[in-house]
């Protein structure tokens, strides 16, 4: 009997880093949010923040599912030392997209893969986000779209607050919530298998 290849499983519930899975053909054989505190320890840093996360949620996911591939990632967005959490009312998404508005800002993501041996690799990946100056009924037409909700930042960058990016320098796919490259790059570092990763290349190994 042929051996049964390990799970490959995502540790978060977001549509958005399922989706990029998706586009690069490595669809998660399980969906296992972890549920943790995610609140910020006192004077953490933004880039120090997202990475314990995902090195948390990671962990939890792989207690129990001790024998799989798992991929836990964990995104903000921050203004200086900042962290811009999610909205809790519209009047919040209010304040911090007038915030963002003819601002640069950065976006942090960190990522958590452990293998069947408990092998793991952790990193964090940033981009820098510039948003265009933002009308009054520009903000307002995207708070009753209610897309800012949930939402680090209360923007997600593949909806209609796209058209609100005047450049952006670094990982797009960071910004929606998986750094694509770092995390197809981790995964074939730890030895795991698929079509998709044929041609990728581990970070330890890469030339240059």
């Amino acid at each position: 009997m042929a051996k049964k290849s390990p799970l490959f499983i995502l540790a978060s519930a977001s549509k958005g880093r399922f989706g990029l899975l998706e586009t690069m053909g490595l669809l998660p054989d399980k969906v296992v949010p972890a549920d943790i505190d995610e609140t910020p320890h006192k004077g953490e840093l933004p880039p120090d923040f997202v990475l314990r996360l995902a090195k948390e949620k990671a962990a939890v996911v792989a207690a129990k599912y001790p024998d799989a591939y798992i991929v836990a990632a964990d995104t903000i967005a921050a203004a200086g030392r900042r962290i811009i959490g999610k909205a809790e009312d519209e009047a919040a998404a209010r304040k911090t997209l007038r915030l963002l508005s003819g601002r640069r800002h950065k976006v942090f993501t960190g990522v958590c893969v452990i293998g069947p041996r408990n092998q793991k690799s952790a990193k964090r990946v940033m981009t820098v986000v510039e948003f265009k100056r933002l009308s009054d009924a520009e903000i307002e037409g995207y708070l009753a779209s209610k897309q800012w909700e949930g939402k680090s930042g209360c923007y997600g960058i593949q909806s209609r607050a796209g058209g609100f990016i005047a450049s952006i320098n670094g990982s797009f796919s960071n910004v929606v919530g998986l750094p694509l490259v770092e995390a197809t790059q981790m995964l074939a570092g730890l030895g795991f298998k698929h079509p998709a990763l044929s041609n990728v290349q581990d970070v330890e190994t890469a030339p240059g």
